[in-house]
């Protein structure tokens, strides 16, 4: 078995668990029709099950079982779709998982509704497992859920302050401390943490686990905007170059604002600066062409290699003292298939 084949098995085994588990938590809360069923439309657009895959080969790996771990999972799971219709709102992403996004599709105030309604939800499921994990287990899965969330919106703030204060002025370092506030807090180290702290009943090394996570995380998101840089997203249900169209400060953006000859500075520097409406797909494509010429993708996809190579040592230190094991290999193989992604 290749390693693609065990990461697409792995993460088909655990994400249909876990979209049953998320299934049977909206239609128990017996919430009033036009929500649930907005609810289940949404959670039932599956994506790649990366968060929870994480969340449940991490217990497994250190020793304990899915079931151990699934409502946490879930919890994940559905934290992470009331963020990503919030964050479809400030983006103004039009597309999402192959449809029109909720707020295109339904109107602001029911994605907002929406996307609230799956935060609140995702306490459930932890509350649920206490009499599985108790009181003082289930308080430790807590206090990371409610640590995790601080840290997103504070990354979020940032992002959204770097666009609207107009900041072009930053380093890689900067991008890496809003990546890992933001993409790595709950992509990767929320799930990968809960998974060996309820595998282990609290004897992982959760700093250990911590930092593969967020190697793990950062290597994702770098690759990931430059796939967006480099490929047609529509084929994976997202907007064509909107990262560029949003007008983030990616890892490619920030190293070309840096390197780049004055007069594509200054180019660029204006599209950033002009509202959502004045940017043209014309002037979109003209700011993805000169972030190739410039080598800024070249960079950016580099830099993501690095950080998988970083991320492989640091699975041996989280995960070196684990009993050899399918979860295992499938976590050791999530390392080069975040950054090997096809475009």
């Amino acid at each position: 078995m290749t390693a693609t084949t065990l990461v697409d098995d792995r993460l088909e085994l655990y994400g249909t668990v876990t979209a049953a588990a998320i299934a049977a938590y909206v239609q128990e809360r017996k919430l009033p029709a036009p929500l649930a069923d907005v609810l289940t439309g949404f959670t039932m657009r599956r994506g790649k099950g990366i968060r929870p895959a994480l969340c449940l080969a991490a217990c497994e790996a250190f020793g304990g079982t899915i079931d151990d771990a699934l409502p946490a999972a879930a919890a994940v799971e559905l934290l992470h779709s009331g963020f990503l219709i919030h964050d479809d709102i400030e983006d103004d992403t039009e597309q999402r998982r192959g449809r029109s996004a909720m707020h295109v599709e339904l109107g602001v105030p029911v994605a907002l509704n929406a996307g609230d309604a799956l935060a609140v939800l995702s306490i459930r499921p932890l509350l649920v497992n206490r009499s599985a994990l108790g009181s003082r287990m289930t308080g430790a899965v807590l206090c990371e859920f409610q640590r995790t969330m601080e840290h997103t919106v504070a990354g979020q703030a940032i992002e959204l302050d770097w666009r609207s204060g107009l900041v072009v002025d930053l380093t890689p370092l900067d991008y890496l401390d809003l990546v890992m506030r933001k993409t790595c807090a709950y992509t990767t180290m929320l799930p990968l943490r809960v998974g060996a702290l309820i595998g282990s009943w609290g004897t992982a090394d959760l700093l250990a686990v911590a930092r593969f996570g967020f190697l793990l995380g950062a290597a994702f998101q770098v690759q990931d905007d430059v796939l967006d840089l480099v490929s047609d997203r529509h084929r994976y249900g997202k907007d064509a170059l909107g990262d560029i169209r949003e007008g983030k400060r990616t890892l490619a953006v920030i190293h070309f604002l840096e390197t780049c000859a004055a007069d594509d500075r200054a180019y660029v520097n204006a599209f950033l600066a002009a509202r959502p409406t004045e940017r043209s797909a014309a002037r979109v494509r003209r700011v993805a062409e000169l972030l190739r010429r410039n080598g800024s993708v070249d960079f950016a996809n580099a830099y993501a290699r690095r950080l998988a190579l970083a991320a492989s040592d640091a699975f041996t230190e989280a995960f070196g003292r684990c009993a050899p094991s399918p979860a295992v290999d499938f976590v050791a193989a999530l390392v080069p298939y975040m950054v090997e992604r096809p475009a």
